[in-house]
């Protein structure tokens, strides 16, 4: 009960806003750091970027929860943070809700599974992206057609959060995959896939 106190209380203190930094100044703050170009919501307060050094990966996954299941299903991680989850949720206005501490290992992934080469090269991938080094960031809201592609406003909001990643944790436009680039994934869809495309797009 305490912990979720505690996170409605970063809540509702991330919710007051505070002066927005610049985005390389926002990267190595600590505590609710406001994003230009970013409506971030914490239910957990960042630490030291130094303590979080196991990120050397993000994992991209969407979600067929209904639009407004980004922040549920945050406030549900937050609660319990090693549930079958990410650290990032991002919902289909484009706010984006930071979950746990960036010290722990949510359950996300499947182990890097996926070794057919399909893809993208998984002799790099295969039991090396896993959840244990790898970031994990959830779009919701394609329900009921989970073809559905993000919306414009999670794009938006991606582009940000992911140049924030890398400059939080070094982790270059290279190391983005998409859930289905190294786990075999349902097969109506490629899930991330167009978003973690996007994001090494601008890296290039």
């Amino acid at each position: 009960m305490a912990r979720w106190l505690a996170a409605f209380a970063v809540l509702a203190a991330s919710a007051a806003g505070a002066e927005p930094l610049s985005l390389e100044a926002a990267a190595k703050a600590s505590g609710t750091p406001q994003i230009p170009g970013l409506h971030i919501v914490y239910l957990n307060s960042l630490g030291d970027p130094a303590l979080a050094t196991r990120w050397k990966h993000v994992i991209v996954h969407q979600t067929e929860g209904p639009a407004g299941s980004a922040r549920m299903g945050a406030m549900e991680q937050a609660r319990n943070p090693r549930r079958r989850g990410v650290m990032i949720w991002v919902e289909t206005d484009g706010t984006v809700y930071w979950a746990t501490p960036e010290t722990v290992v949510t359950t996300h992934g499947d182990g890097a599974n996926r070794n057919d080469n399909r893809y993208i090269d998984n002799s790099k991938t295969y039991h090396v992206v896993t959840r244990e080094n790898s970031i994990g960031v959830e779009f919701a809201g394609n329900y009921p057609d989970v073809a559905k592609p993000a919306t414009a406003a999670q794009v938006d909001a991606w582009r940000v959060l992911a140049r924030f990643l890398e400059l939080r944790y070094g982790i270059p436009p290279g190391e983005i995959y998409a859930h289905n680039w190294i786990d075999f994934k349902d097969a109506r869809y490629c899930e991330g896939c167009a978003l973690a495309a996007q994001a090494r797009e601008r890296g290039k």
